[in-house]
């Protein structure tokens, strides 16, 4: 009775939010994993258990390798996407952190394009990516053309051998400045004590950096790679917006949303459950590693 008196108030409060939890997540996650192990390909339901089958077939029997092109595609968007944004996320906290006039001025123009839906930045991106050339040219190409700069003009995201990688300069333009935010807090959040202490010591701007400073980000830098990674996995807006449902830009979410536009129910399903374990690869480690590093502190 006594613990119920000193717990009851607080499950009672959070109830609503874990009901909620527990249907619509894990309820749902639940019931998508069964659908992956029926055998209901049409709106007439499942018959029965396959088990496994859906997920060997999307290896095996999927038509032209569709479900493996479109993870390669997504394996290309995610690596260029991580690079570019953390590098120029670092790049742009790094200079803030050095200092400059008018840093609530670049502050926000780096901010900005966070604030903007995927599917507005890809409409504007569909346009500057346009793959005309020529005298048909259109957005960046047509750019290059009046500064005299032809050899710059390409297919973008229409180019077979590296479309996914022009695919991702839309999501580096909105993300570099989220990535931004994070490093130039954890640079703010070094004490000073550990500058003056390296300045004293002799230790130069490069050295002060590399051996004090930079260390000092990598829970930074770990958690940015964490939250960009998992949502590239799942990206699916910008992309449409930008090619639309496209072979040479499909990843797995485009490919679920296909799959159930024929009603293919549990196809669509076994790619969902194979998309939340690759997020899961991502995720899990790292709440792993924080629980542990909180127990050490």
């Amino acid at each position: 009775m006594r613990r119920l008196r000193q717990w009851g108030p607080g499950l009672l409060l959070l109830s609503p939010s874990l009901i909620l939890l527990a249907v619509f997540v894990y309820g749902l996650i639940a019931w998508t994993t069964k659908v992956s192990v029926s055998d209901e390909h049409n709106a007439l339901g499942s018959k029965g258990f396959v088990g496994l089958e859906n997920y060997t077939k999307l290896f095996t029997d999927d038509i032209n390798d569709r479900f493996t092109h479109s993870l390669k595609n997504l394996l290309i968007f995610t690596v260029v996407f991580l690079v570019g944004a953390m590098f120029f996320g670092l790049l742009w906290a790094f200079l803030l952190e050095r200092g400059v006039r008018g840093e609530g001025f670049f502050r926000t123009v780096y901010l900005f394009p966070m604030a903007v839906s995927f599917v507005a930045s890809g409409v504007v991106w569909r346009w500057l990516m346009n793959p005309n050339t020529g005298e048909n040219a259109g957005g960046l190409n047509a750019v290059f053309g009046a500064l005299g700069l032809d050899f710059l003009e390409n297919k973008w995201w229409t180019n077979p051998n590296w479309g996914m990688a022009a695919m991702a300069m839309p999501a580096i333009w909105q993300l570099s400045g989220y990535v931004m935010a994070l490093f130039l807090a954890g640079f703010r959040g070094i004490p000073q004590e550990l500058r003056e202490a390296a300045a004293m010591d002799g230790a130069s701007t490069y050295r002060l950096y590399r051996n004090v400073i930079f260390p000092q980000l990598t829970p930074v830098a770990l958690s940015a790679l964490i939250i960009l990674g998992h949502m590239s996995m799942k990206m699916f807006d910008l992309i449409m917006s930008v090619s639309g449902p496209q072979w040479l830009t499909e990843v797995p979410a485009v490919y679920v949303w296909q799959t159930l536009l024929t009603s293919d129910y549990a196809k669509a399903a076994a790619i969902s459950i194979i998309l939340l374990l690759l997020v899961a690869v991502v995720i899990v480690p790292y709440l792993i590693y924080t629980n542990r590093a909180e127990k050490n502190a």
